[in-house]
C-alpha cells in the first residue's frame, strides 16, 4: 500500500483521508491550522460529517492516519499527494487559487530535497487549464524539477455529497482521472482499485471540464424543478406528482439521448410547447429566467454555425441535411431552414440535399409547408450528395442521416466540413478543413 499524504483537512480532505486510511493506505493529513491537526490526532473527526467520526478514530488508533502541519515531512515520507484546498468564489465570481498556489509552493520546496519520483494530484475544484497551466510550472520553478521526470502530476476530481459522502466515496458512479503520464495513471489507479465502478482515464482539461458540467447541471435541474413547481403551485397542481412521472422516463428525461453538444433543436414540438409554456406563464403573471432563456441560447447556436461559415471565407456552400434530425422529412423549425434563409441572404450561393425531402417524394402536410412556407429553398435542393459537393467549397452537415459520415472520400483537399452533429464517432480535432460546433 502506498503512503499517501493529503492537503487540506477540510470536507474533501478529511474524508479522502478517513477513506484510504479505511481501505489500508498509510495516510499524512496536511493544514496549517493547528486545531484541525490536532483534533485529527486525537482521533476525533474536525467536522460534522455522518460516520466520519468514526472512521478517522479508528484509524488513527490503527496508526494508519496521523496528521501534521510540516509539509516538507509529509512530501518526503509519502509517495503521493493529494491537494484538496479549498477554492472559493473572489467578490466578483472568479476563482480565488490562492490556497492551491500556495500548497504547491510548499510541495515543490519540499520536492527539492527528494530524490524519488512523487506524484502530485489535485482534487481541488479548478477551471480547466488551471493544473497544467498555472500549478505545473509553480511546481517546477519551486522544486527546480520537470514534470515527468523529477514528479507526476494529475487531476482526480471528487464527486462527494455532504450528508453522504462516506457513501459516496465508497460507491462512486465512476472515478475520473486526469493524466497524461502513465505513471501517474497507474499510481491513481491503485489507489482506488478496492472501488468497484468505473474508472475513466482522460487528459486533465477533461478531467477539471467534468467537476464544473455535473455541478452546473445539478443546479439546473434544481432550478428547472422549481420553475415547474412554481407553474404547478399557481393552478393547484402537484408539481411533486408531476415530477415523479417525468423522472420514470430513462429512455429521453433522465438519460444521455439529448445531452450531447452539437446544433440547434427543432422541429414540431419542442420549440412550440415551451413558447406555449411560457405564453401560460406569463398570463400567471410569472418570470421564469431558465425557461425564458432557452429559445434564446438556442438562436445563439443557429448564429454560431452562421460564424463558421462566414469564417472561412467561401461562398459556395453545400449542406447535406435539411429537416430537423435524421430519418424524418419534417421541416417545421427545423434550424438548417433558418440557417439556409440567412446564407441566401447574405449572398451565399446554397445547394441542399436531403435524401428525405424533396419535392417528389414529399405530400400532405410537409409538401404544402415547402411549397408554401419556404418554395425559396425548395428551388436550392438536388437529388445527389455528388451535385452538393461538386457545387461547394464548404460542405455543412445537418444531420446524422446514414451515408453522410462517408462524404470525407468524396472530398476535394481544398474543400473545408462545417459538421453541426458530430456525424462520425470518434475523437475530432478541428482544424482548417473540418470545424465541429461545440467540440
Amino acid at each position: 500500500m502506498a503512503t499517501i499524504s493529503v492537503f487540506g483537512l477540510g470536507y474533501v480532505g478529511c474524508v479522502l483521508a478517513a477513506c484510504l486510511a479505511e481501505r489500508g493506505h498509510n495516510v499524512i493529513g496536511v493544514d496549517v491550522n493547528t486545531m484541525k491537526v490536532e483534533s485529527l490526532n486525537r482521533g476525533e473527526s474536525p467536522l460534522i460529517e455522518p460516520g466520519l467520526g468514526d472512521l478517522i478514530h479508528k484509524n488513527v488508533n490503527a496508526g494508519r492516519l496521523k496528521a501534521t502541519q510540516d509539509t516538507e515531512w509529509a512530501v518526503l515520507n509519502s509517495d503521493l499527494s493529494f491537494i484538496c484546498v479549498g477554492t472559493p468564489s473572489n467578490a466578483n465570481g472568479s476563482l480565488n487559487t490562492d490556497y492551491v498556489t500556495r500548497v504547491c509552493e510548499d510541495i515543490g520546496s519540499g520536492l527539492t530535497k527528494k530524490n524519488a519520483f512523487h506524484i502530485v494530484v489535485v482534487r481541488s475544484t479548478l477551471l480547466p487549464g488551471t493544473t497544467e497551466e498555472m500549478l505545473q510550472p509553480i511546481l517546477e520553478n519551486c522544486s527546480g524539477k520537470t514534470t515527468g521526470i523529477g514528479f507526476g502530476l494529475g487531476y482526480n476530481p471528487e464527486f462527494l455529497r455532504e450528508g453522504t459522502s462516506i457513501k459516496d466515496f465508497f460507491d462512486p458512479p465512476y472515478t475520473v482521472i486526469g493524466a497524461d503520464d502513465e505513471k501517474v495513471m497507474e499510481a491513481v489507479k491503485q489507489v482506488y482499485s478496492m472501488l468497484d465502478a468505473p474508472l475513466i482515464e482522460v487528459p486533465i482539461k477533461v478531467a477539471e471540464m467534468v467537476k464544473y458540467v455535473n455541478n452546473a447541471f445539478h443546479a439546473l435541474k434544481v432550478t428547472f424543478a422549481n420553475e415547474i413547481g412554481s407553474i404547478c403551485k399557481q393552478q393547484n397542481i402537484d408539481s411533486h406528482q408531476v415530477m415523479e412521472i417525468f423522472c420514470m422516463d430513462r429512455k429521453l428525461n433522465l438519460s444521455p439521448y439529448y445531452l450531447k453538444p452539437g446544433f440547434a433543436f427543432g422541429g414540431s414540438c419542442l420549440p412550440k410547447d415551451l413558447r406555449a409554456l411560457l405564453y401560460h406563464s406569463r398570463k400567471l403573471d410569472m418570470h421564469l429566467p431558465v425557461l425564458e432563456a432557452i429559445l434564446p441560447s438556442n438562436e445563439l447556436q443557429i448564429a454560431h454555425a452562421y460564424q463558421l461559415i462566414r469564417q472561412t471565407g467561401c461562398k459556395k456552400i453545400g449542406v447535406l441535411g435539411l429537416s430537423f434530425k435524421e430519418g424524418t422529412d419534417d421541416l417545421r423549425e427545423s434550424p438548417m431552414v433558418e440557417l439556409i434563409e440567412h446564407l441566401v441572404g447574405k449572398g451565399y450561393q446554397v445547394k441542399v440535399y436531403d435524401k428525405n425531402v424533396s419535392l417528389s417524394k414529399l405530400h400532405g402536410a410537409n409538401r404544402a409547408y415547402i411549397e408554401h412556407e419556404i418554395p425559396h429553398i425548395s428551388q436550392l435542393l438536388t437529388e445527389s450528395i455528388e451535385d452538393v459537393i461538386e457545387h461547394s467549397d464548404v460542405v455543412v452537415v445537418g444531420n446524422k442521416t446514414e451515408g453522410y459520415s462517408e462524404i470525407a472520400e468524396k472530398l476535394r483537399e481544398d474543400h473545408k466540413v462545417i459538421d453541426l452533429v458530430r456525424v462520425k464517432n470518434g475523437p475530432y480535432t478541428s482544424n482548417g478543413h473540418y470545424q465541429g460546433i461545440g467540440w
